[in-house]
């Protein structure tokens, strides 16, 4: 297959399938190699974006997605008669961003790094269908290990999970040092007042 032809048919499968294909899969399906298929699909994608056209084709881990493009959503949304996604709270960020880093997670694992019970805001980001279940702990109990999901991804227009930003650490010492520093100047601040006070 010539690679106009794999572009012509990626662009029609991707169109009718309205969800991701795997890279492998349509790489059998056209007769070609992955490295030619994603080449055709960098190079529809690259296309779609320089005409400025209406719909793109997203990347997902192993897979490709046609959607809407981004300027276009309000659009989308206004004739579709959609709602938008609901937020997600603060809590359920943490919950979402611990089971991100540290996937697969546990929920008692998710609760030990929060600190508080984590068990609606797991069981919210199940029903928006930003993590699922993965298996169980081969623990006592066999608690349940949740994982991203490709919607996750989507949401947040990443690749892969090796496009999630680089967690930055804390130093602890170095913040304990501050705040002693900061708590011994407000000390001495707060003993002038009082000797000013004293004088006056």
């Amino acid at each position: 297959m010539e690679q106009e032809e794999i572009i012509r048919a990626l662009e029609a499968v991707l169109f009718a399938a309205g969800e991701p294909v795997l890279a492998l899969r349509l790489a059998e399906t056209f007769g070609c190699e992955e490295d030619e298929l994603r080449r055709a699909a960098k190079a529809l994608s690259d296309e779609l974006a320089f005409q400025r056209r209406g719909i793109r084709v997203l990347e997902l881990e192993n897979s490709y997605q046609m959607c809407s493009s981004p300027e276009m959503a309000d659009y989308v949304t206004r004739a579709l008669e959609t709602r938008k996604p609901p937020r997600l709270s603060g809590a359920q960020l943490e919950t979402l961003t611990i089971i991100a880093y540290y996937q697969p997670a546990t929920r008692a694992y998710v609760e030990q790094l929060r600190g508080v019970d984590s068990a609606y805001s797991v069981n919210a980001l199940l029903n928006k269908k930003l993590i699922e279940e993965c298996g169980r702990l081969n623990v006592p109990g066999k608690p349940i290990l949740y994982r991203t999901t490709p919607d996750f991804l989507r949401t947040f227009g990443l690749k892969s999970l090796e496009d999630l930003p680089e967690i930055q650490t804390v130093n602890l010492a170095r913040v304990s040092e501050q705040a002693r520093a900061e708590a011994e100047e407000q000390t001495a601040s707060g003993e002038a007042e009082q000797s000013a006070e004293v004088q006056a």
